[in-house]
């Protein structure tokens, strides 16, 4: 039977090279492109569009994998916080609604399609005093929540959050507390403490969660996320809203709060945590004696007997980095993965070219496509409005950017978030799929080029590509065997769409568990097949014959094509190579051999079920040979 099987998927995989040579070819897909560049001379500028060709390039190449899934995405924007709510209705109704179509009109604006809004008062409020929907006074409790009322957000936030829902149907409402009312925690105030260690006060806030979501969703609002406490580890917030919540309280509210929120509002959904991608060094300096500081706090919250209740862990950009999203991810993998919010923000001194120029590169870096790469189904900015003060504001951050600006002289101006965030929610929809396609950049800046795709739901693909380095760069975009070549500024971001029904590609091979070793003592053989450009195998020596880099498999697989990505390593191909596979690393095929030109070669090879593959380089060269990627197709 094995072996009947094996035959049979050889004989497709020579099938399907077959046919690749002799199908007759679809009609040719166009790009459209829309460009953002640091200097505000393009600002998602549509530009002309290009066609996909028959051709191979010799430039790095992106290469879009349609077969390879990742995460559906929610959505993309910011919050209509206090303040922004305070902004907006400053402005005539008729510039109001200009700028709210600019923010949530998928057609005539960018489409902003997730919104978290603030459970009260955060730091970004216009009010005279913080606040929460049930204040009484000092040394008095509620406990049956009869003084509940969410009045506060009738008058501003809410009208806001309707119409935004009016302009664009498929938005997102999530939902933080930063802190529930004073009369259940330690020193009796919102700023700072802990909820009270009693169970009725657990029972109190779970039930509070619950009455704010019905009254948001009778406001025409439903709520389909919530987290327990924005940031639970900042323990001294600066003059504004905040808790200390240890995973044991967040635990203890969540296992109460899950059944009760199933039973009113099924499609809710809770998110832990809710804070930095690594617990900030100042949270850990501020850890009570003798506790534990928790930096490992989503883990352990996901290892409670609450986890039941919990979709997944939402992050903040405060401290670390976004790869913390995709090992929690790989520890949890049922679970899912929501970044929520980072503000833009810039120094005393800064210009406002400098801010924009700064904010843009950063974020499309770390937000924009680091999140999304590592597993987040929402890329959320902090405030969607502020004036041109950066508030109003009440403690907390003096220096915070919005998506929008309220100006002196009564205009509204866009800023860099508003790009940002524009370049995904106006063509990745609610209801995507991320899938592959090879990226070069970091997000600690190596100046290549950093990428995220989706398909979407009407199947159509959004290419996301940020050209790290201040110099123009040209590259290639590849479906299968079909390719267009561009040029984007230095620092620019291109969003690329087209009808990915008219391009096919092949079926790549896991390399999940597959070993790498090289006969050159360069760099860890292993960064060759882990699936990351970023990470780059090179011989670390100028080009010689016989230098070669082994694959073991880890078990035999089917396969038909080698692609060797030099990446963004330019220059460092192999100018002549063969192939050569093995199913016990001692008896090898007779190898399939050839020359290079460019940063990318697809190799052709007879349909093959083998566990190893050996890769060597025959020519002589100035240059190192690198392979940021080697890929198997079936």
């Amino acid at each position: 039977m094995r072996t009947t099987a094996i035959a049979a998927a050889l004989a497709l995989a020579a099938g399907s090279l077959t046919g690749t040579a002799q199908a007759h070819h679809p009609p040719t897909a166009q790009a459209r492109i829309w460009v953002t560049t640091p200097d505000r001379a393009e600002l998602l500028h549509e530009r002309t569009p290009v066609a996909f060709q028959r051709d191979t390039s010799d430039l790095t190449t992106i290469t879009v994998d349609p077969r390879t899934s990742y995460q559906t995405m929610d959505g993309f924007g910011a919050a209509i916080t206090d303040s922004s709510a305070d902004v907006l209705s400053r402005l005539s109704p008729a510039l109001r609604e200009e700028t709210l179509r600019k923010l949530f009109d998928p057609k005539q604006g960018i489409g902003v399609s997730f919104l978290r809004q603030p459970v009260g008062s955060s730091d970004f409020t216009a009010a005279a005093e913080h606040y929460t929907f049930d204040d009484v006074a000092a040394g008095q409790t509620d406990f049956g929540l009869k003084q509940f009322s969410i009045k506060h957000d009738e008058k501003q936030v809410l009208p806001l959050l309707r119409r935004a829902k009016q302009l664009n149907p498929a938005l997102k409402v999530m939902a933080s507390p930063w802190s529930p009312p004073a009369w259940m925690k330690t020193g009796d105030s919102l700023v700072g403490g802990r909820l009270k260690d009693d169970p009725k006060v657990y029972d109190a806030y779970a039930r509070y969660l619950v009455k704010f979501v019905e009254a948001y969703t009778r406001a025409g609002v439903p709520v389909d996320f919530l987290s327990i406490q924005n940031e639970p580890q900042n323990r001294k917030p600066g003059g504004y809203p905040g808790t200390d919540m240890p995973v044991r309280q967040e635990a203890e509210v969540i296992s109460r709060l899950g059944p009760l929120l199933h039973k009113a509002s099924p499609r809710t959904k809770i998110l832990g945590y809710d804070h930095n991608w690594t617990t900030h060094a100042g949270d850990v300096g501020t850890t009570p004696p003798g506790e534990d500081p928790e930096t490992d706090y989503p883990y352990k919250l996901l290892q409670t007997s609450a986890a039941k209740w919990i979709a997944g862990t939402a992050y903040h950009c405060y401290s670390g980095n976004a790869a913390a999203q995709t090992a929690l991810h790989n520890a949890f993998p049922d679970k899912g993965i929501w970044f929520t919010e980072c503000s833009g923000s810039h120094g005393a001194n800064d210009t406002p070219p400098q801010i924009f120029r700064g904010t843009l590169t950063w974020h499309a870096r770390n937000l924009m496509l680091g999140t999304t790469r590592n597993w987040a189904k929402s890329v959320v900015n902090w405030n969607i409005a502020l004036d041109s003060t950066g508030g109003p504001h009440l403690g907390g951050c003096g220096t915070c950017t919005g998506l929008v600006t309220l100006q002196a002289d009564g205009t509204v101006t866009t800023d860099a978030e508003y790009y940002t965030i524009g370049h995904l929610s106006k063509f990745v929809k609610p209801g995507a799929v991320r899938i592959g396609s090879t990226s070069y950049g970091t997000t600690g800046w190596n100046g290549q080029l950093m990428t995220a795709a989706f398909r979407n739901p009407d199947g159509t693909t959004a290419l996301v590509v940020h050209n790290e380095n201040d110099e123009p760069r040209k590259f290639a975009v590849a479906v299968g065997e079909q390719s267009f070549e561009y040029e984007l500024p230095g620092g620019s971001i291109g969003t690329f769409t087209w009808p990915s029904s008219r391009l096919s590609a092949p079926t790549p091979v896991s390399l999940a568990g597959a070993t790498a070793t090289a006969t050159v003592n360069g760099t860890e053989a292993g960064l060759a097949i882990d699936a990351d450009g970023s990470t780059v195998w090179s011989s670390k020596a100028a080009q010689a014959p016989g230098q070669s880099i082994q694959l073991d498999l880890g078990k035999a697989q089917v396969f038909r094509q080698v692609a060797l990505d030099s990446g963004g390593q330019v220059g460092d191909f192999a100018t002549r190579w063969e192939v050569a596979t093995s199913n016990d690393g001692t008896h090898w095929s007779k190898p399939v051999t050839g020359t290079s030109t460019g940063q990318l070669t697809t190799v052709a090879v007879k349909p093959s079920y083998a566990r190893y593959v050996r890769i060597t380089s025959n020519g002589t060269s100035d240059h190192w040979w690198s392979l940021a990627d080697v890929r198997l197709y079936r």
